[in-house]
């Protein structure tokens, strides 16, 4: 199995095949938390108290100045309608997605306040800020950070270790916004987004009922990423179904030989190659290859490639508040195209 391991935004973004982390949205609860007070609407009540994996963090008044600690949670406070007083520089001082950029733009932000996370979170560049709460929804390394994020402010998480990898960004947003008392806002970027997939499926009914199969190119490995258990994610939503053979894959049982490129066969076949050159093998080397070409899907043309270099391949796997929408803009064409064999 393939750890998600996240890379900074840039030409090379990854995608991820973690067990439950998924298409579009990951499998898992929801993380509504345990909280003495209830945010209602979006005032909210305080003191509130909510419980996370590693302690209970108290909420005295509503929150005005607010940090992240991943870019995940950048994306929840900007669709929040916040800008964050500092955030982690995942852009590396790369460009900024569009998604991102949009979000930016609507609140008429030019540039946010980062920190380099290059070695991790910065907490004495948080503590300067003097935030009343820490976001870190979204943080893989809040196991390691907890314990001194929590005497800065109060810090924002999940209540399960393991919801990670696995809790959907609705779960992440509305657990966001019930401590900064935003809860009827969350239900808007929600009511948003699934606006968003719905006008998409309808849009393109020509999506419905094709099977697909859906391979991601690993430094180590060429991985069938659709396997049978994969949270369907945004493929599915907009009418995509998974090919039989996904019954024979695992999130631990993944690899597909270049022996056995037929494996790779469907009425939909997508790819994609985040990690470029260091992946197992490149594009051309793939698209080149015999069996490959000799795969009915390819000749077809009912091929296609999900692009990274514009965070599109990462957005799908690790979708957040903000990017959700744009997945579905971006990818929609995109599968139409493919299905329509052009």
């Amino acid at each position: 199995m393939n750890r998600p391991i996240r890379r900074r935004t840039t030409v090379r973004t990854l995608l991820a095949t973690a067990v439950c982390v998924g298409l579009v949205s990951a499998c898992g609860g929801t993380d509504s938390g345990d909280a003495s007070g209830s945010p209602k609407g979006g005032g909210g009540q305080y003191p509130l108290t909510l419980t996370n994996a590693w302690d209970k963090t108290v909420v005295e008044k509503k929150p005005l100045k607010v940090a992240t600690t991943s870019d995940g949670d950048t994306s929840i406070a900007l669709a929040l309608g916040l800008v964050p007083v500092i955030t982690p520089d995942v852009e590396d001082g790369g460009p900024v997605p569009e998604y991102k950029k949009r979000g930016m733009d609507k609140l008429g932000v030019g540039k946010l306040k980062k920190y380099d996370d290059s070695d991790g979170t910065d907490y004495e560049a948080i503590a300067a800020e003097d935030p009343d709460v820490i976001l870190g929804m979204n943080s893989w390394s809040m196991d390691a950070d907890y314990a001194k994020l929590a005497p800065i402010a109060p810090v924002i998480t999940y209540t399960d270790k393991k919801h990670a990898d696995v809790l959907p960004w609705e779960d992440r947003l509305k657990t966001a916004a019930k401590a900064l008392g935003l809860s009827e806002k969350a239900d808007e970027v929600i009511a948003a987004n699934r606006k968003a997939v719905t006008d998409a499926a309808a849009a393109h009914p020509e999506l419905k009922g094709k099977r697909y199969t859906y391979s991601v190119v690993h430094p180590e490995q060429l991985t069938y990423m659709s396997y049978a258990d994969q949270d369907p994610g945004v493929l599915e939503k907009l009418g995509l179904v998974k090919d039989e053979k996904s019954k024979k894959y695992t999130a631990k049982k993944n690899r597909i030989s270049l022996e056995n490129l037929d494996e790779l066969e469907s009425d939909l076949l997508l790819m994609t190659y985040p990690f470029g050159d260091e992946g197992l093998l490149s594009a051309s080397e793939l698209e080149s290859n015999k069996l490959f070409q000799s795969l009915d899907v390819v000749k077809r043309k009912n091929f296609t490639v999900i692009p990274s270099e514009n965070t599109l391949a990462s957005s799908m796997a690790y979708p957040d508040a903000l990017s959700a929408s744009w997945v579905v803009e971006e990818l929609a064409p995109i599968l139409a195209k493919a299905v329509a064999g052009k």
